[in-house]
C-alpha cells in the first residue's frame, strides 16, 4: 500500500507522485515476481524491454516545447539547465485568499494522527469541509479507521477505489464532507463548494482585496477575520512530501477563484523526510524545552527548516536525475541511429527494400574479406570461404579467392556477386506479391531481436559499471566507451541476422520444395570442387614423394665407397656351382623354418622420485643412495 496494490489478484504498481495505478507497468530483474510470490498471488512472466527513453529524452523530441503549471517555480533550475526553458510567473485573476497555517510538528507518530482526527471533527463539527492529504495509501487508511473510531463519516480516495474519483471529487465541497485522499486529488481538480461552506460576501470574493486588506465596514483584516471565523475547504497535509511541489499542488486545492480556505501540515519526527534530512535538531529542541505528549512545535522558522530539508532532498533527486539523462544520452544516439534505419525500411518501396538488403550484404562480405585478407602474407583464404560456404548456398573457387589474397576489395566483389546471382535466383520461385513483405519482415524482425538483446546488455553493463569507481575511474566514460563497442557489435549482428536470414525464409510452403532443391544444388556443386581439391592435393603429394624418393636415392649413391683402382687379372672367373633351390615353405637344410621372434612390449619402469626410498633396499631416500650421481 506504499509503492504498490493488490486487486483481483494482481500486484499493480502505484506512482509515488500521482497517487494513481500505473496500468500495464512491472518491475524488471524478477522484482515483480518476487513482490507476487510474497503476496501469493498468479506470478506472471517476465517482461522484456522491448524500448527505453528517459522523460527528459522524449521531451526534446519535440521541435517546440512550452508549458504551463502552478508549480514550476520551485523546479525553475531544473527547466533551465535540461530544457533551456525559463519560468516566468503569471499572477493569479483573483487575489489569492488561503490562509496557510504553520505547520505542527510533533515527536510521535501517535500523537500526530490524533493532533488530526481531532482538527477533523472540529472542522466536522463547525460544517466545514476538509480535504486530508496523504502521501501513500497505507496512511490514507490508518487515518480512515481512526476516523471511524471517532465516528466520523468520511470517503476513502485512493489507488484501491480511483474508479469513484469523479463521485468522491463531486461532493467533497459539500457542508461538513471529510475526504481522506492520497496525491489523486492534488493535482488537476477543482473541488466545487457547496451552499452554506463560504460566509464571505459576493461583492468581497469578486473584489481586489487581498488578506491583508481590511473589508469594507470591518475593523480587521480579511486574514483575522477567517481565522477567526474559518470557512471554505480546509486542507490537511498529514505529512510533508519530499517534494515542495507536491505540497503546493495539495495546498491549492483550496482557495481556489478567489474563494477563501486554510492548509496546515502536521509533521512528526518520525516521518521519512524528518528522519533523514531535519529530525535531529528538532528533537534536540523540543527535549530542551520538556515538550510533553500531545505538545507540538509551531513558528515559522520550523516551517523554513523543513522546507531546507525539502530543498536538500530536492537537490538529491535532481541529481540523480541529471545522471541518469547523461547515460541516457549516450544511448539516444545510438536510438536515433536504430530508429532512423527501421522508420527507413518501413516507408520504403519494395525495390528499396532489396537494394538495402543487398547493401546490408555487401556490407557483411566486404567486413569478412578485410579481416581475411587484408594482408597478403597472413591471408587466410580458407577462413573466408568457409565463412561463406556457412552462411550463403554459393560454391566459391578456392585458387580464384587465394589469388585476391592481399586485395579483399577484388574478393569482395567476387563473392556478392555470387551471392547477388544466388539470391536473385532464390527470388525467381518465390511468390512476387509476397516477396516485399517478407524481405521488409526480415529486416525488420533482425533489427528488434538485437536491439532487445542490445538494451538488456546495456542495462547489465549500466548497473556494473559504477563499481568501476573503485578503480579511480570514471564510470561514465567507462560506459560511454563500452557503450560504443557495443554498439559496433550490434550492427554487425543485425547484418549478419539478414546476412544468414535471407536464403532461409520463404513466402509460402509450395516455395520449400524449390528451396531445398536449390540449396542441394548449392552443396553439390561444393562437394564437386571439395573433390577435385582432394584430387589435386593427393597428386601433389605422389609428386612430392616420388620426388622426395629420389632424392635419397642420389643422395645414398654419392655416399656409397668406391673400390680403389688395381692391377686387372686376366685369369678366367671360377666355375659357378649348381645350387639347389628348396621348395617353398623348407630351409636349406629341409628342416621347416623358424618362427619368428616374439617381440616383447616395451615396459617403462616408473620413474623413482628423489625422495622416495631407493628400490635397492637400503632403507635410505634415492637421492642419497642409488640416485647420488643421476
Amino acid at each position: 500500500d506504499v509503492d504498490y496494490v493488490v486487486q483481483d489478484n494482481h500486484v499493480l504498481i502505484v506512482d509515488e507522485f500521482t497517487g494513481r495505478i500505473l496500468p500495464g507497468r512491472r518491475w524488471s530483474d524478477g522484482l515483480h515476481q518476487a513482490v507476487e510470490a510474497k503476496e501469493g498471488v498468479q506470478i506472471e512472466r517476465e517482461t522484456q524491454t522491448l524500448a527505453t527513453i528517459t522523460i527528459q529524452n522524449y521531451f526534446r523530441l519535440y521541435k517546440k516545447l512550452a508549458g504551463m503549471t502552478g508549480t514550476a517555480e520551485t523546479e525553475a533550475s531544473e527547466f533551465k539547465e535540461i530544457y533551456k526553458l525559463d519560468v516566468v510567473p503569471i499572477p493569479t485573476n483573483r487575489p489569492i485568499r488561503r490562509v496557510d497555517y504553520n505547520d505542527l510538528i510533533y515527536k510521535t507518530q501517535r500523537e500526530k494522527f490524533a493532533a488530526i482526527v481531532k482538527e477533523v471533527a472540529d472542522c466536522h463539527g463547525r460544517g466545514q469541509p476538509v480535504l486530508l492529504g496523504t502521501v501513500n495509501v497505507d496512511t490514507s487508511e490508518i487515518l480512515s479507521r481512526m476516523l471511524r473510531m471517532a465516528h466520523i463519516p468520511h470517503n476513502v480516495l485512493n489507488a484501491k477505489n480511483h474508479a469513484r474519483e469523479a463521485e468522491i471529487v463531486a461532493g467533497a465541497g459539500q457542508a461538513g464532507a471529510v475526504t481522506i485522499a492520497t496525491n489523486m486529488a492534488g493535482r488537476g481538480t477543482d473541488i466545487k463548494l457547496g451552499p452554506g461552506v463560504v460566509w464571505t460576501p459576493e461583492s468581497v470574493i469578486k473584489s481586489g482585496t487581498t488578506l491583508d486588506e481590511k473589508v469594507p465596514g470591518q475593523p480587521k483584516t480579511l486574514r483575522e477575520l477567517l481565522v477567526d471565523r474559518p470557512c471554505g475547504l480546509h486542507v490537511i497535509g498529514s505529512e510533508r512530501h519530499e517534494s515542495r511541489r507536491i505540497d503546493r499542488q495539495l495546498r491549492g486545492r483550496c482557495a481556489r477563484q478567489g474563494d477563501p480556505g486554510s492548509s496546515r501540515f502536521y509533521i512528526s519526527l518520525e516521518d521519512s523526510l524528518m528522519r533523514l534530512f531535519g529530525s535531529e535538531r528538532m528533537s534536540n529542541i523540543m527535549t530542551r524545552f520538556g515538550m510533553q505528549d500531545g505538545e507540538a512545535l509551531e513558528h515559522p522558522w520550523l516551517n523554513r527548516s523543513v522546507e531546507t530539508a525539502q530543498r536538500r532532498v530536492e537537490e538529491q533527486n535532481f541529481s540523480i536525475r541529471k545522471r541518469t539523462l547523461e547515460y541516457d544520452d549516450v544511448m539516444n544516439k545510438q536510438r536515433e541511429v536504430i530508429y532512423t534505419f527501421r522508420n527507413e525500411v518501413i516507408t520504403a518501396a519494395p525495390e528499396d527494400v532489396r537494394a538495402r538488403i543487398l547493401d546490408v550484404v555487401n556490407d557483411l562480405v566486404m567486413g569478412q574479406c578485410e579481416k581475411f585478407l587484408s594482408d597478403k602474407k597472413t591471408a587466410q583464404p580458407e577462413e573466408l570461404v568457409d565463412w561463406v560456404h556457412a552462411n550463403f548456398p554459393v560454391a566459391l573457387p578456392m585458387d580464384a579467392i587465394a589469388a585476391c589474397a592481399g586485395e579483399p576489395e577484388e574478393a569482395g566483389k567476387v563473392i556478392f556477386s555470387q551471392i547477388e546471382e544466388a539470391y536473385a535466383e532464390k527470388c525467381s520461385f518465390e511468390n512476387q506479391e509476397a516477396l516485399p513483405y517478407v524481405e521488409r519482415m526480415i529486416i525488420l524482425h533482425s533489427i528488434d531481436t538485437q536491439w532487445q538483446q542490445f538494451l538488456r546488455a546495456m542495462d547489465e553493463l549500466r548497473h556494473g559499471v559504477g563499481l568501476r569507481a573503485y578503480g579511480q575511474r570514471d564510470p561514465l566514460v567507462e560506459y560511454k566507451r563500452e557503450a560504443f563497442g557495443m554498439f559496433e557489435e550490434l550492427m554487425a549482428n543485425i547484418k549478419m541476422r539478414i546476412g544468414q536470414t535471407i536464403f532461409r525464409a520463404y513466402t509460402s510452403p509450395e516455395t520449400v520444395e524449390k528451396l531445398r532443391a536449390f540449396v542441394s544444388r548449392a552443396m553439390a556443386s561444393r562437394r564437386q570442387q571439395a573433390t577435385h581439391a582432394e584430387v589435386n592435393v593427393l597428386a601433389a603429394a605422389q609428386a612430392q614423394a616420388q620426388a622426395q624418393a629420389m632424392a635419397m636415392a642420389r643422395a645414398r649413391a654419392a655416399q656409397a665407397p668406391r673400390l680403389a683402382p688395381g692391377p686387372i687379372s686376366m685369369q678366367p672367373p671360377p666355375p659357378r656351382q649348381p645350387v639347389s633351390t628348396p621348395p617353398p615353405g623348407l630351409r636349406p637344410d629341409g628342416e621347416p623354418p623358424a618362427p619368428p621372434p616374439r617381440i616383447e612390449p616395451i615396459r617403462v619402469a616408473q620413474a623413482v622420485g628423489r625422495n622416495d626410498l631407493c628400490p635397492c633396499g637400503s632403507g635410505k631416500k634415492y637421492k642419497k643412495c642409488c640416485g647420488r650421481d643421476r
